[in-house]
């Protein structure tokens, strides 16, 4: 008798996760799609890359320093070899240093990213949120969150429905400089996702992050 009411509760508890609405949405899609997120990325990037800069000048100034002091410090004594054996050390303390602080995993750049990405991540959700309510949604997955969807019909897509509510929400000078698309721009509603339009789909768009 009980493990005949245990099969009813599992067969219940299937039921019920089969009777919920699922829908799928591309969030690295719709980040791609931000007008002011873009800006931002870009502001990142250029920071970032000054950084990099930075880094190999001090990467290079330490390798000169580091070849001439081998070849001379037989001519060093006393006072001057320390000296200049406490040069190289130092250098190769702030280049270690200088990769940690900006580019480790709890670095500048990781940091920085994650404060870029997190306001329109929470407008994302709030979207998802809003849409997910209007459309009855039990379950949304995230295309772009390591999930590997293979096929997906049209109609289980919710990407440009937070991509039309996000455009409602976007400052006026962005709207009529950077137009976010309508649904019609990625196919007409019904129409079925092979692979082939996914993987250009994909090759088109943002993990940032992104450092």
């Amino acid at each position: 008798m009980k493990k005949l009411a245990l099969i009813v509760t599992i067969l219940f508890a299937t039921t019920q996760i089969f009777a919920q609405k699922i829908g799928v949405v591309d969030t690295n899609y719709v980040l791609s799609k931000l007008p002011q997120y873009k800006e931002a990325e870009n502001r990142l990037n250029t920071q970032v890359e000054q950084w990099r800069s930075d880094l190999q000048k001090l990467q290079a100034e330490y390798e000169r320093k580091k070849e001439a002091f081998e070849n001379e410090k037989v001519l060093l004594v006393g006072d001057q070899l320390k000296l200049r054996e406490k040069e190289i050390v130092d250098l190769e303390a702030s280049v270690r240093n200088t990769i940690g602080a900006r580019f480790g995993t709890n670095g500048e750049v990781n940091q920085l990213r994650s404060n870029l990405t997190k306001p329109y991540q929470d407008q994302i959700w709030n979207a998802i949120k809003t849409v997910s309510t209007k459309n009855n949604l039990g379950i949304v997955l995230d295309k772009s969150n390591n999930i590997s969807v293979i096929f997906l019909d049209k109609k289980y897509d919710y990407t440009d429905a937070v991509l039309a509510l996000l455009g409602k929400t976007l400052p006026k000078s962005d709207e009529k400089n950077n137009a976010v698309p309508s649904s019609g721009s990625r196919g007409k509603a019904g129409d079925k996702m092979t692979p082939r339009t996914r993987a250009q789909r994909k090759g088109g768009g943002i993990e940032a992050v992104t450092k």
